[in-house]
């Protein structure tokens, strides 16, 4: 997949991708229409940052690409790519427990905080594509 070039899309299946680690200067997207809801992307090789309506939903240091993102009641998943790993946080339901799979194998359970922060690693330097997968204990 490698960087998405237009910063956000929606794919055929109804889904989100979005961030172009490949870039050397910040870029960013507003008032992308996506499900009823207007998004923003802001991404560059140091970071790469998406809100919903104003709202904290995705980040990862360094930046990295995301394709496929689907979130509902139950959890959210997604693919992830980069040059190095990277640390991503998430925007979940607060003071909830969820298990983390990464290419299918659980890390872990971990609940969030007040805010609904979950943050995780992902080994992305050694990898082509990460599945990311956060159900809902």
């Amino acid at each position: 997949m490698a960087a998405v070039k237009e910063l956000i899309r929606t794919e055929e299946n109804n889904t989100l991708s979005f961030g172009d680690y490949e870039l050397d200067q910040k870029a960013k997207l507003s008032d992308y229409p996506f499900d009823g809801d207007m998004y923003k992307v802001k991404t560059y090789k140091d970071i790469t940052k998406l809100e919903r309506n104003g709202m904290f939903v995705y980040e990862s240091v360094p930046g990295t690409a995301v394709s496929g993102l689907s979130q509902d009641d139950t959890g959210m998943s997604f693919c992830v790519e980069g040059p190095e790993d990277a640390q991503i946080t998430v925007e979940m339901e607060a003071d909830t427990e969820y298990e983390i799979f990464l290419n299918g194998s659980s890390t872990g359970k971990v609940k969030t905080n007040l805010g609904g922060k979950l943050s995780f690693n992902a080994e992305l330097e050694n990898a082509d594509i990460v599945a990311v997968k956060i159900e809902k204990c």
